[in-house]
């Protein structure tokens, strides 16, 4: 279908940590609340729009939001809820649309194209966002296009008060104008850096620069900027499918050869995996750890295992992973744990490993993490790791993983 036939829908749930925490806290509305480690070298997850009116960003160091900001609530976050939401969400799309695609655990792209033929892609789109209001108590913003790029661009605008913004056929190139170059979805910090030392600040000028230009100066990347900036974008919406992995990392306040430490954070971050995967109905056959030094080499290894969901089997693979990577010579800045080549289904008991009584305990401890938190309940060598470090960023691709909870 050509681009001038296509009707792309980009939907975001606005500031998502914070809205999850604020659906279970209402003391929480109207006022600022950061999501990350309370930590000199904790990063900003998440924030409101009142700690933003502050100049407040996501990925900004926490010590300078706090400067910032010194009256803002800060929340360490809580994977289980923000997963459970993000799945819940999918669910509605799923159901209200032929073909969508969840970029992140809070963005979705979904394809429109034809609806004008029948109830109109206009009120599909109004009618989508009100229903996940309406079933999630999530607040959603979106921008409609003849593509990805510019219906991304729209829900920017969007978020600044309608809450739905629609971009005329033809009109893409004018629209996007008079917007600085960061706004393009793929210009970064260095690329805006090096298009700012040229002179070119806003869309409109990036549209003027000839493509062979772009070419020479970003390689490859140079011409889809160009096309992006022109509102030229033929991407498809993929058709979503569930996740083939999760992980997580922590990045320690101060470089740390406590093994000790790290065999305790080792083991609760697998904890939580695991107990991840079970509540999804998922299996995992590959277990990854990953070590960052101080110096900022990182090594990763990993093991193939028979397809399970269980601690007892997991974790004997992630501290056998650890002691081949770990050099005791060097500080460590970050450690990371990845459960991969994920497939649907159940553990089936080994008549040689697993019991009975061991059976129940799972069950009964992931009873109360469902209902308590997933670090309510934990291995006495894991109880430390909630206070040596952060978590780094929480998405693997299309899946939201592990965060460190709300509470210490």
């Amino acid at each position: 279908m050509e681009n001038g036939q296509r009707t792309i829908l980009h939907l975001d749930l606005n500031t998502f940590f914070v809205s999850v925490e604020r659906l279970r806290e209402p003391r929480l509305n109207g006022k600022p609340v950061l999501i990350g480690s309370d930590s000199d070298r904790g990063v900003v997850a998440s924030c409101s729009y009142e700690a933003r009116a502050f100049g407040i960003r996501s990925a900004m160091p926490m010590k300078m939001a706090k400067q910032l900001c010194p009256d803002a609530i800060i929340l360490r976050g809580d994977s289980g809820a923000y997963l459970k939401k993000s799945d819940e969400v999918t669910e509605i799309i799923r159901a209200s649309v032929p073909l969508f695609e969840k970029s992140s655990v809070d963005e979705f792209y979904v394809d429109l194209s034809g609806t004008d033929r029948f109830h109109g892609s206009r009120k599909l789109a109004a009618e989508l966002r009100q229903k996940i209001i309406k079933e999630s108590g999530l607040p959603n913003s979106f921008g409609m296009s003849i593509n990805k790029t510019v219906s991304k661009v729209a829900t920017g605008e969007a978020k600044q008060g309608p809450g739905e913004w629609y971009v005329e056929r033809g009109t893409e190139k004018p629209f996007l104008a008079p917007m600085p170059i960061e706004r393009i979805p793929g210009v970064g910090e260095k690329t805006a850096h090096l298009l700012r030392s040229m002179g070119v600040a806003k869309i409109h000028t990036l549209q003027e620069v000839p493509m062979d230009l772009m070419q020479r100066l970003l390689g490859e990347h140079g011409p889809v900027l160009w096309r992006k900036a022109n509102g030229i974008d033929d991407s498809p919406v993929v058709a979503w499918h569930e996740r083939k992995s999760i992980s997580t990392e922590r990045t320690f306040e101060r470089d740390t050869i406590d093994v000790v430490k790290l065999r305790g954070l080792l083991t609760a971050m697998a904890e939580s995996l695991a107990f991840q995967l079970r509540k999804g109905g998922k299996l995992t056959s590959c277990i990854a750890v990953k070590i960052r030094y101080a110096d900022f080499n990182t090594h990763t290894r990993q093991q193939r295992i028979p397809y399970t969901a269980c601690d007892h089997l997991i974790l004997p693979t992630v501290h056998e992973l650890f002691r081949a990577l770990y050099d005791r010579r060097q500080r460590i800045r970050l450690i990371g744990v990845r459960f991969s080549h994920l497939v649907g289904g159940g553990h089936q008991m080994n008549v040689f490993t697993d019991t009975e009584e061991a059976m129940n305990l799972y069950q009964a401890m992931d009873k109360i993490r469902k209902r308590f938190g997933d670090r309510t309940v934990m291995r006495a060598a894991g109880m430390d790791a909630k206070s040596i470090g952060r978590m780094d960023n929480p998405f693997d691709g299309q899946a939201p993983v592990l965060l460190a909870n709300r509470r210490s």
